[in-house]
């Protein structure tokens, strides 16, 4: 075995902990991309959610919107109906 002075065990405990401190920021720059994708999974839930509703809301529409059309030709015939019978 050689031997090691001083200087070169300071060189190793330095490279040691620079190789320690590049995978701390590594493991938290992985965690940060892990948050990022759980929020973009939950910004795209957030939004199907949101597309669901709008398009029951928009059948809602639709179907009150068909009722009022409904009730508007039931009130026009009858009217209708009225006038001939007073003829």
């Amino acid at each position: 075995m050689l031997p090691v002075d001083g200087r070169q065990l300071e060189n190793v405990k330095g490279e040691l902990l620079k190789l320690k401190k590049k995978e701390t920021a590594d493991c938290q720059l992985w965690q940060k991309v892990a948050r990022t994708e759980e929020q973009i999974n939950s910004l795209l839930t957030v939004m199907a959610q949101r597309g669901q509703k709008r398009t029951a809301e928009e059948t809602e529409e639709q179907r009150n919107r068909g009722l009022s059309h409904m009730a508007q030709r039931g009130l026009e015939r009858k009217t209708e109906v009225n006038r001939r019978t007073k003829k």
